[in-house]
This record gives structure tokens, sequence and C-alpha cells, in this order.
């Protein structure tokens, strides 16, 4: 239905025709571009086809080839611009390509084997390029080809994480020589090593001491695409009830209160539909992770609360591959609620012959910076997906099934229901 679009192709989508360089898109005229039903959608370059499949249920459909290719344009597309974005507390990028697409950009900071310095607190962590590149992988679907037959095994299914691509970027000619962000390109320095570096601006790691460099000015990142403007596609901020404090003394109150989840499903948007069971998702997406830093949400305007919730911002995953930080699956423990597809979907997961890790694996092998993570991560998800299904486990003992895993699917034809 029109409703469940972010966008109706007819009236809701304009486009400025220099951003494709198809010849059909071309205008003489100065005006904004309309796109009509007489327009074919296979003009649209691969970030504008991604946004108009977003729905109320996903960013994008389980085999919407637009994305495969909308990921060839992250690691392709010639970089015409670059500029810092404002906000948040490390360096990332804004790089807008020859067919006006956008991505966010973050740095590579630290290496594949190198884990998050104990004494660190989760809030002046690095962000790590490889873990967005690693999250929309988890978030999403691989292709598995068994010994036997060819099936297809989704890894979460959920697919509500951007798609994000690794790419090796030239410093120099794709970031300085293009940016006309002057605090930028001020920043840029020759090193005693003669490489490029630049430290930009920022909150933390944003000096001499932190600089980016290159070898000698190669660098590699993640390009994550950008969602439509918020002109066109307004979006809402929610606070994560599981939020932690953000202090290196206080604590969070869901850290000291049992009970606090009862709190939360008294509270609208937590109190009907499924934006509790959403939680649910996201708490097993970031423990499998090891991500503690989902202070915030987003959620698209137009749907209300009927809709799912988007997996933004995920580079502070994957720091710690030898520690297991349990205080992440507090929302699943004191909830005890869970999606039936999202339950059967990890216990699958959990086989011999669809090994999390393994599927991972195979899947991170198409990124062009491969491999993403170094192997004890990938151990380190196998480990971890058990605990979350010992945690089930034990809510079934204590609750019962029925109350414990959510029936999300649609009895008649066998399929995941839309309200997921």
């Amino acid at each position: 239905a029109d409703g469940d679009l972010l966008f109706n192709v007819n009236s809701d989508i304009r486009f400025n025709p220099r951003a494709a360089e198809q010849p059909e898109w071309q205008n003489d005229d100065n005006e904004e571009f309309l796109p009509t039903g007489e327009t074919s959608i296979d003009s649209y370059p691969n970030w504008l086809k991604f946004h108009i499949g977003i729905n109320r249920y996903e960013l994008y459909s389980r085999h919407n080839p637009a994305i495969e290719a909308l990921l060839q344009d992250l690691v392709s597309q010639k970089i015409t611009s670059v500029a810092m974005k404002s906000g948040g507390t490390q360096l990332k990028l804004i790089m807008t390509f020859q067919n006006y697409g956008q991505a966010l950009f973050k740095p590579m900071k630290q290496t594949r084997e190198q884990e998050t310095p104990p004494d660190f607190f989760y809030f002046s962590d690095y962000e790590r390029h490889n873990a967005e590149i690693a999250a929309f992988h988890l978030d999403r679907q691989v292709k598995w080809i068994c010994i036997k037959r060819k099936v297809e095994i989704l890894i979460l299914d959920f697919r509500r994480v951007p798609p994000v691509a690794g790419r090796l970027v030239n410093m120099t000619r794709e970031i300085r020589d293009v940016t006309r962000d002057k605090k930028l390109w001020r920043t840029f320095f020759i090193s005693p090593a003669n490489n490029i570096c630049f430290y930009g601006e920022c909150s933390y790691y944003c000096s001499t001491e932190h600089a980016l460099c290159g070898k000698p000015d190669q660098i590699e990142g993640s390009l994550a695409a950008f969602l439509p403007d918020l002109s066109l596609a307004k979006r809402k901020t929610w606070r994560n009830p599981w939020r932690r404090s953000y202090h290196k003394r206080k604590k969070a109150e869901w850290e000291v209160d049992p009970d606090y989840c009862e709190e939360v499903k008294q509270t609208p948007p937590y109190d009907s539909g499924t934006r509790i069971l959403d939680i649910m998702d996201m708490t097993v997406f970031d423990f499998l992770m090891g991500n503690m830093d989902r202070h915030h949400y987003e959620t698209f305007e137009k749907f209300g609360n009927e809709t799912f919730i988007i997996h933004l911002d995920n580079g502070r995953g994957f720091g710690k591959y030898s520690h297991d930080e349990l205080s992440i699956l507090v929302p699943l423990n004191q909830c005890c609620r869970i999606r039936k597809s999202t339950y059967l979907r990890l216990q699958l997961l959990a086989k011999e012959e669809y090994k999390l890790s393994l599927l991972m694996k195979e899947s991170l092998l198409k990124d062009k910076i491969a491999p993403i993570l170094y192997q004890p991560h990938l151990e380190a998800m196998d480990r971890r997906l058990r605990i979350v299904l010992k945690a089930v486990s034990d809510c079934i003992e204590k609750d019962g099934y029925d109350n414990v895993v959510e029936n999300d699917f649609n009895t008649d034809v066998n399929t995941v229901t839309t309200e997921r």
C-alpha cells in the first residue's frame, strides 16, 4: 500500500537532473526534476533506487538488486566533494559522488587485531570502520552454498542498517584536493615518515597526536550510504530506554532496578505495537557485536510508531573479542520477549552447518577491503549467540514459551507477517 512506502514516486521524489549521468535525465531548464510513472526506474541512480525502496517494515527488500549495485557505487564512484560532518565525538566525512549520491566516511583508526584498551570507557572508545561494515553484513543476508545444494541462509535478516562498504581512498586526490572545507584542509600535513596525514576537528582524537596517516596517502575506511534528506523524509529520534549513563561513576536506572522493563512496557510507544520487540532485536544485534553505545535510535516519522528501528551508527561494535559485555543483554533478560522469527533464526545460526561465524566470514569476503574481522571476533559471535539462546531458554523456563516468544508468522502462508 502507498501508506507503507516512504515515497510515492509520482508525487514525493524530486530529483535534480544533474545528479544523473543518463541522457534521459537531462533537462535544459533549471527547474527541479519530477520523476513520473513514465520515467523508467532503471534510469534512476542506485542511491535513489535504494531510497524509493524504503518502506514501513525495512530499509530494503530481501532481493533488491539496487543494493548490490549501490555497494559497488560506494567503492567505485568518483568522489567530487568532501566535508566534515558536524556533531559527534569523532571525525567523520561526508563524501559526495559524481552521481550526487552521498555517503558517510569513517576512516580506519585501529588495525583488525587491536582490542579496545581495558581502561577505556565505552563513550571514549574508538569508532571502527570495519565495525560499520560488519554490522551491515550481520544485519542482512548472505548466500551460502552447501556442498550438495545451494540454499539461501539469512543472517539476522533485519535489513535495518543502510548499505556500507569498505574503500581505499587516496587522501590527496580524493579528500584534500576536492574539499572546500577550510577547517579540514588546513589540518593536512606530511609526517616525518613522508606520509600524508590529517586530523580534522572533533571532540575526541582530532589532534596531531591522533592524526590519520596514509601509506603514503592511501587510507581505508567505511562508506555508509546516506538515508533520504530530512527535508524529504523526517526521522524521529528516540531515547533508548536502556541508555547508559555516559558518566564515569553514575549508573542508569535499568542497572539498579530489576523490574525496570515493567515500567518501560507501560510507557508509549512500548505499551503497544511491536516497538518492544524491535528493542529486543536491537539488543541481540548489539550483544553479538559487543556494542555498548546505543544511546538513541531513529524511526521514519511518516510511519508513526508502527515501523522498524533504523540500526544507525555501529562503529563502537567489535571492540573486544576476549570479553562478552553481559550488560548489553539486560533488556532481553528483564523483558523476556523475542520474536519467533528472530528466535528461530538464532537457533539456526547456532547449528554447525549454518554457523554464524562461517556465514559472516563468507559474506564479509565480498567487501573490497576484506578481511573485515579478525578471526577471534568471529568466534566471539558464536560464543555470544549461545549466551543469547541460554537467556531466551531461561526466560521460557520461567515464564512459558507463549509468554516469551511472540508469533510473528502468518500461519496461513507460513511467512513472517508485515508486523515484524
